[in-house]
């Protein structure tokens, strides 16, 4: 979850009481449209570049 609330606010600027208001299913979609967002803008790092939704968690 802190990923994925990370990821939002970075690119979107959004509070993180606005992005845990969302629910889980709604926090991964804008996820994806970010991920699908960059990499339309930098095709050339398609290859490198990976989904915040590829990532697997961190433990603590």
């Amino acid at each position: 979850m802190y990923k994925e609330m990370s990821f939002i606010s970075y690119y979107f600027h959004w509070s993180s009481e606005e992005v845990l208001k969302m629910d889980h299913v709604t926090r991964r979609r804008w996820c994806s449209e970010i991920s699908a967002i960059n990499k339309e803008l930098a095709p050339s790092k398609q290859s490198k570049e990976k989904s915040i939704l590829d990532m697997k968690p961190t433990r603590r």
